[in-house]
């Protein structure tokens, strides 16, 4: 397929800004088409070409240029690469925008991509297939809160990612404390129970509607859980490709996102994350947008697969166009 030239999107108003412009140098560094970067300041307005790439530099931006819609001819790219993480940019608002231009865009489409970002939504449909999750509540801000599983547990805004805005919470007098600040990044929060002796392990997924999976890899780290500074600080965590597992439980946890990725309507990629607790296995959470960074997974698990970083992106590309 020919490719004229790609447009990669990355900053956005979430609070995990900094983490998608990690993620737009490392795709900007081996995508093998012509690519040029917009940037969305954390204002929401955005910024374009040497604009952008000064804030790719800088690797923020707090305030920027141009009101949305931003001044760009669309019909100079050929594809849309959005690299946005969280809200207002994985959550199917930005694929909205494009499904409205005709362009054709990397990853999931509207319905899916929201339906992923809510961890409680996402939750009902895969337990409702028989997908087994880690048992939950959702709680509304403003709602008092009814937890029918004993602590400890986690507290989580329902909408973010990269473990920002997650408590872990030992007791029931911690709970209204921990909810306030998850309410700081969403209206509704969910209330999960901490699994005990719990293995981290994660898959990448290529394709539309019938995906390829990668090998599984795990995370191993010291700290209380897989926090912020824990995934994005180089050293932090161990990362096994492929994780030390039986080839049974390899192919179970391989299968099972497959069938999540095709349940849920996904497209372009995805990274699925697992837990694996006392021989029990829980699907955890399913990444649109994975993290594409220096300690990233995602590209990490397809290039022990035998699919290099260039090649991930190309085939992103072309999925997309597909």
């Amino acid at each position: 397929m020919t490719v004229s030239r790609v447009l990669l999107i990355a900053g956005g108003r979430s609070a995990e800004h900094e983490v998608s412009l990690l993620s737009a140098e490392g795709v900007l560094r081996h995508i093998p088409f012509p690519t040029e970067l917009a940037v969305i300041a954390k204002d929401g307005r955005w910024l374009l070409g040497q604009r952008a790439e000064e804030a790719l530099r800088a690797k923020v931006a707090p305030v920027g240029e141009h009101p949305f819609p931003p001044p760009l001819d669309w019909d100079r790219y050929g594809v849309v690469f959005p690299l946005l993480h969280g809200p207002f940019g994985e959550d199917g608002t930005l694929q909205g925008f494009l499904e409205l231009l005709g362009k054709p865009y990397v990853g999931a489409g509207v319905a899916a991509s929201a339906l992923c970002m809510d961890k409680d939504l996402s939750k009902r449909v895969l337990a409702q297939a028989g997908i087994p999750v880690v048992p939950w509540v959702a709680v509304h801000q403003g709602e008092r809160p009814y937890v029918p599983f004993e602590p400890p547990f986690f507290v989580k805004p329902a909408n973010t990612g990269s473990s920002i805005g997650i408590r872990r919470v030992e007791d029931y007098a911690a709970l209204e404390e921990a909810l306030e600040e998850a309410f700081r990044y969403d209206r509704k929060a969910v209330v999960e129970k901490a699994l005990p002796r719990v293995r981290e392990l994660e898959v990448g997924v290529l394709g539309n509607v019938f995906g390829e999976a990668s090998p599984v890899g795990e995370v191993r780290y010291q700290a209380l859980f897989y926090d912020y500074e824990t995934k994005y600080t180089p050293g932090r965590a161990e990362l096994l490709i492929p994780a030390p597992l039986d080839p049974g439980t390899q192919e179970t946890i391989q299968e099972m996102a497959l069938l999540a990725y095709k349940l849920l309507g996904i497209r372009g990629m995805a990274r699925v994350d697992f837990f694996l607790s006392e021989g029990e296995l829980y699907l955890n959470e399913i990444n649109t947008i994975p993290g594409f960074t220096p300690t990233s997974m995602y590209p990490r698990l397809f290039e022990a697969g035998g699919v290099p970083y260039p090649e991930l992106l190309r085939r992103l590309v072309e999925l997309a166009l597909a």
